[in-house]
């Protein structure tokens, strides 16, 4: 299994909805996705993002599906816009 993490500040913290909005819509987009969720910092609870997606592939073959999908390239390219950086991690789990 392969754990892939993201977590994303925005330049402006009020768009976090929209961009957890994004994210969810990319939860089936290939088979082999077995954990999807997408968080959004609580007020008054330590972060150092605005948003973050905690996600879990069967393995390398399903993230590297995921990642050129059409789909996924689309909400990449919104959130990009939104973005003021993005800190990412996939490890074996």
């Amino acid at each position: 299994m392969i754990r892939h993490i993201v977590m994303f500040t925005l330049k402006d913290p009020a768009n976090a909805p929209k961009v957890k909005e994004l994210l969810d819509s990319c939860k089936a987009l290939v088979p082999g996705i077995h954990e999807f969720d997408v968080g959004i910092r609580t007020e008054g609870l330590e972060a150092n993002a605005d948003v973050v997606l905690v996600s879990t592939f069967a393995d390398a073959a399903a993230l590297a599906a995921y990642q050129p999908h059409p789909h996924h390239q689309g909400v990449v390219a919104q959130i990009r816009e939104m973005a003021a950086g993005r800190q990412v991690i996939d490890y074996h789990c």
